[in-house]
């Protein structure tokens, strides 16, 4: 049976959130709307959590969990100060659908980054999102919810089997908006590589270090 709770995304409040929050504490699954797609929260340096969020989807333990935080100053909490290029996509990009592949540390668990040793992680730009991470007081993956290789979903009631699993409460806050993933980018050396096309164009990247 799907457990849900139901947030207006407009004026969403971390008191609203707290079933979600003690749910990710208890080191469970939340499905909720991101800028793009519904997506799920666990918390990443809970091992437990980490690998039922992997069977939940059915997805192979090579491939890493993407990451969202509240704020720029969320992000270097976790992963410490931004080098130069990628500070300045941030400021150009966040909140929005740009993930920027940063050093992982060692409380993250390494299924997340699958053994790479780095994460990609954003701030999006979704209220109810940015809340979520904000009142957990911690990043928190953010993959689409959906089993591998199934179609990604932009509202909480097409979420399908993933949501009447016993490990999952669901944050209805409408429908996301829809599109393509986030655009992901390594800046940590002197020239950015793009590792993920997705809603943000290469080339509005490539403008914004040049301006």
């Amino acid at each position: 049976m799907m457990r849900v709770v139901h947030v207006d995304s407009s004026s969403v409040t971390e008191e609203a959130l707290q079933p979600a929050i003690a749910w990710l504490r208890d080191g469970r699954i939340v499905a909720f709307p991101t800028d793009t797609l519904y997506g799920l929260a666990v918390d990443p340096r809970s091992p437990s959590a980490v690998r039922a969020l992997f069977d939940l989807k059915g997805r192979s333990a090579g491939m890493a969990l993407p990451l969202i935080a509240a704020s720029p100053a969320h992000v270097e909490a976790l992963c410490g100060p931004l080098g130069a290029v990628s500070a300045r996509l941030a400021a150009a990009f966040w909140p929005g659908p740009l993930s920027l592949v940063l050093d992982a540390p060692a409380s993250i668990t390494p299924e997340v980054h699958a053994w790479h040793h780095t994460v990609a992680i954003r701030v999006p730009a979704h209220a109810l999102a940015q809340a979520l991470t904000r009142a957990f007081g911690a990043p928190l993956t953010a993959t689409s919810a959906n089993r591998t290789g199934e179609a990604a979903t932009k509202t909480a009631n097409t979420l399908g089997e993933i949501a009447n699993d016993d490990r999952v409460l669901v944050i209805d806050g409408g429908p996301a908006p829809g599109g393509p993933p986030s655009t992901i980018v390594d800046a940590r050396g002197s020239l950015p590589v793009l590792v993920r096309e997705g809603a943000i164009a290469w080339d509005r990247v490539l403008r914004s270090i040049e301006e």
